[in-house]
């Protein structure tokens, strides 16, 4: 299959009222066991990397394995650039091929997030590339050490939000937030009831690690369609990859790099599982 727009992943989403899961990826491995996960489920995926991860993985090598891995699945991909801070790296990342980018503006005040996000979505068009946005605040943090207080989405902006930036998807904020959550998260699925009735768009989910199988249908029957899972992958390779080095007579790279892709394998199989709303 080729790479594909995001938008094709998501239409696909909507067709079968499901979620498409948008997996982030830091090497070679998780790209590798995210693509396997989703060959073996026959489902589109979408790989993505956000901004402030590129100081561990750097765009210029993360970015062609990711492009080339979607080029070669045996399923629909789309590449996104997830959580993107700088103009400069929203251009990278078209250059590179992705056929998604996201600038996070939602800390920026109203007018701002909506005048960044007009720029993004003329940039984009002339890559063909899907944009998406943030509105509201996710809580948690996205790779700094600056924890966000949430901030829930205002329905009667996110229309406003969409009508006037023309973006593909919005992701929203209802209690969700970003790593592990200290105690069990309450979503406002209120809120996204009403964001649902006023955005034709689809609807994302951020921060989805330690959100219960029957939030993550609640939350798709409201209208999610894109969910995305980041945290729950690093950890799941990192614990896998801590029990092979302590139990490894002789620590070999080349039976630990499949213990990681195997790891991240499971995780995205589990969480495709539950996106499929089935």
């Amino acid at each position: 299959m080729p790479l594909v727009k995001m938008t094709e992943v998501l239409s696909w989403a909507e067709e079968n009222n499901c979620a498409a899961g948008a997996f982030s990826v830091g090497n070679m491995e998780m790209i590798i066991g995210a693509v396997r996960a989703a060959e073996e489920m026959n489902t589109p995926i979408i790989l993505q990397i956000a901004e402030k991860r590129l100081a561990q993985s750097p765009m210029h090598l993360m970015a062609p394995m990711m492009v080339s891995a979607a080029k070669n699945a045996k399923v629909p991909v789309a590449v996104h650039l997830d959580h993107g801070l700088t103009m400069d790296c929203i251009v990278s990342a078209l250059e590179y091929g992705f056929t998604s980018v996201m600038l996070d503006a939602s800390l920026l005040p109203f007018e701002e997030n909506i005048e960044l996000t007009k720029k993004v979505r003329a940039l984009a068009d002339k890559y063909g590339a899907t944009v998406e946005a943030e509105l509201g605040v996710v809580g948690g943090n996205e790779g700094d050490t600056a924890e966000h207080k949430i901030t829930c989405t205002d329905p009667e902006n996110a229309f406003e939000f969409c009508e006037k930036t023309g973006v593909d998807c919005l992701a929203v904020a209802i209690g969700n937030a970003h790593g592990n959550y200290p105690v069990s998260p309450e979503l406002r699925f209120d809120v996204l009831e009403e964001i649902c009735k006023k955005v034709s768009k689809p609807l994302v989910l951020h921060g989805g690690t330690g959100i219960t199988d029957e939030m993550f249908r609640k939350a798709i029957s409201l209208g999610i369609r894109k969910i995305n899972i980041a945290t729950a992958s690093f950890d799941a390779l990192a614990k896998k990859a801590k029990v092979y080095t302590e139990t490894a007579d002789k620590p070999d790279y080349f039976k630990l790099s499949p213990y990681m892709a195997d790891a991240v394998y499971g995780n995205v199989k589990k969480h495709i599982e539950i996106f499929l709303n089935k």
